[in-house]
């Protein structure tokens, strides 16, 4: 069976597969003070919690955007699993062209998420993944990677007004009963919720004009995706496990 990690700013995400069948996944805090050890036993108990011991696991590949979590999670993984990871990153065989000025920029991320896109949905298409920040990568209709967008995400917005408005408190991301609030919380709420929607609608209209194809798919993955798609249906797609499945199709080849 493949292991597959995601580590990204604010949660790791792990998946199981038998072959092209994800038997469970599971979501957790990047936490950047935990050593090799934690990692590993870690990784043990939620494997013995799902009766899948580590010698079931054969093969393991991570993506990461968080350099300073890497050292101690491949050492869990080769002390723990007795595994060498496969890393997605510079030389690896992905099926995308990358048409930026520097390809090494692109995020590892992203990178999957559009091996993902193009394998399970097709060229062209825009993919938007609500995480930490919000990215919305284009696909050409040859299937080429031709460049981005990123925002803040909207757990950013939220915590930038905590932060920098005195009286506003810090609330949970929810649709609130009304467009227009009749308190603070659902005023800051509908803001949050809205204005994301607005800038989504309008980034993809704006790519769709530009890529001059007004019927480009839409591809959401991340948290908050299910949320905005609510009663808006600005997605083609929402698939919260796009990353995994990313991960899947570059370890087959990779191997």
């Amino acid at each position: 069976m493949l292991l597959v990690i995601d580590v990204g700013n604010t949660n790791v995400v792990l998946g199981v597969y038998k072959k092209d069948t994800l038997l469970t996944s599971w979501r957790a805090t990047t936490a950047l003070n935990q050593t090799s050890d934690e990692i590993g036993l870690f990784l043990y108990q939620l494997l013995e919690r799902n009766q899948m011991s580590i010698d079931c696991l054969e093969h393991v590949i991570i993506s990461s955007v968080v350099p300073d979590f890497m050292n101690a999670l491949k050492g869990a993984i080769k002390k723990y699993l007795h595994i060498d990871p496969m890393i997605v990153g510079p030389g690896m065989k992905t099926g995308i062209n990358i048409l930026m000025e520097n390809p090494k920029e692109v995020g590892a991320d992203r990178l999957v998420n559009a091996v993902a896109t193009v394998e399970l949905y097709g060229a062209p298409a825009i993919n938007i993944d609500f995480g930490t920040a919000t990215t919305y990568d284009v696909i050409s209709k040859e299937g080429a990677y031709i460049g981005g967008i990123i925002s803040p995400g909207l757990r950013i917005c939220a915590d930038a007004l905590y932060q920098r408005a005195a009286q506003l408190p810090r609330v949970g991301i929810k649709k609130p009963q009304s467009l227009i609030g009749k308190n603070t919380v659902s005023s800051i709420q509908s803001g949050l919720l809205y204005g994301a929607m607005g800038e989504v609608n309008y980034i993809i209209e704006a790519i769709r004009k530009e890529m001059d194809d007004p019927n480009m798919k839409v591809i959401a993955t991340g948290g908050l995706a299910t949320l905005l798609n609510e009663d808006t249906n600005l997605f083609t797609e929402v698939n919260q496990d796009l990353t995994l499945e990313g991960l899947r199709i570059l370890y087959e080849r990779n191997k």
